[in-house]
């Protein structure tokens, strides 16, 4: 149980948010790869509005009109994000993207993203009862992450397990990019409507 919380931890997310922007960043400059240039801006979106709402969270002490604000700024963040997805996505149609593992790997990428998934639908569920602006903010960012890394397994599975036709496997990508790129883009503009509305409440 430990184990699993602390796997799902913002803070242990944010760590590896850090490190896959720099390591996709780094080989999107060697490789010249628009591919990697994409997942590292990506990843460093996410990063940097992690790490923001966890400074809010941690130095607001209950002041709810910062963390209001920092949601707005998720919010903007977001709606960014969703576009470095389109990218990735039209890139991974385009090229046919797509990582080989090894299964074993595969299969603990698998399990691992189908308890991040797991993990921000229970929470983004217990956030509806928090009265913290920053702590629902940060389950946003939570299903983000966890949307993208179904994405992203979805892909390298097709590689790593092949036996889908090729039109059918490039199909499933598109339309599974697709959905994902609607969940960030609705999270980002309902974070910033929300904010709107509270605003004129206030």
């Amino acid at each position: 149980m430990k184990t699993i919380k602390a796997a799902i931890s913002p803070y242990t997310s944010l760590v590896f948010n850090f490190a896959y922007a720099l390591g996709n960043s780094a080989l999107g400059f060697i490789t010249h790869s628009w591919w990697f240039a994409a997942a590292g801006a990506y990843y460093t979106i996410l990063a940097a509005a992690r790490f923001s709402v966890l400074q809010v969270k941690r130095k607001a002490n209950g002041d709810h009109e910062i963390e209001i604000f920092a949601e707005k700024v998720t919010g903007v963040l977001l709606v960014v994000l969703s576009f470095c997805i389109v990218g990735m996505n039209i890139l991974s149609a385009l090229k046919e993207r797509g990582i080989y593992f090894h299964k074993i790997i595969m299969i603990t990428i698998a399990l691992y993203a189908f308890i991040k998934i797991t993990a921000s639908i229970v929470g983004m569920a217990k956030a509806k009862l928090s009265a913290s602006p920053a702590e629902k903010t940060l389950r946003n960012i939570s299903l983000v992450d966890a949307s993208v890394s179904i994405c992203s397994m979805q892909r390298c599975m097709l590689v790593t397990f092949p036996g889908m036709e090729t039109n059918n496997a490039l199909l499933l990508n598109i339309l599974t990019g697709t959905a994902v790129w609607l969940v960030v883009l609705l999270l980002g503009l309902n974070l910033i409507k929300k904010r709107h509305t509270d605003t004129a409440k206030s």
